[in-house]
């Protein structure tokens, strides 16, 4: 009888299945990461509701201050509240940037309504990744 052959193939077989269940292993891993990114994640979660009414309450408020500062210096009435809608939209959708909350002022209009009294009137449109809402809203500057 033949003395035994030194065979290799079941070593390599064995590596072969050790490298490929590291692979699934680390696939599995960065899978179950990636799917934790959104976590917790609350279903009736109303950031949506709750940042509209935010921005309701707040924004008539930051475009008058804003606009008193450019109208005591001497900018026109209706460009200081332009001026400050514009500021306040860059601030909002950098706060959506940041909180993962879309806030945008759409189809703004500002009419002068005289003795330093400006009418606001947009859209505000919030959106998170599981609902959205647009409400007009409107206000008065008076400078």
């Amino acid at each position: 009888m033949l003395p035994p052959k030194k065979d290799d193939k079941a070593q390599m077989l064995l590596a072969t299945g050790v490298v490929l269940m590291m692979s699934l292993l680390s696939m599995a891993i960065f899978a179950i990461k990636l799917a934790g990114m959104s976590v917790p994640h609350d279903v009736a979660s109303d950031a949506v509701i709750q940042t509209t009414q935010d921005v309701e309450t707040v924004l008539p408020g930051l475009v008058e201050a804003r606009a008193e500062v450019w109208f005591d210096n001497g900018v026109s009435a209706l460009e200081s509240v332009s001026q400050s809608m514009d500021s306040a939209h860059e601030d909002l959708l950098h706060h959506g940037e940041i909180s993962g909350i879309e806030v945008k002022l759409i189809n703004v209009t500002i009419t002068d309504l005289g003795s330093n009294q400006i009418q606001v009137n947009a859209e505000l449109g919030v959106s998170d990744s599981d609902a959205m809402l647009m409400k007009p809203i409107a206000f008065v500057i008076e400078l």
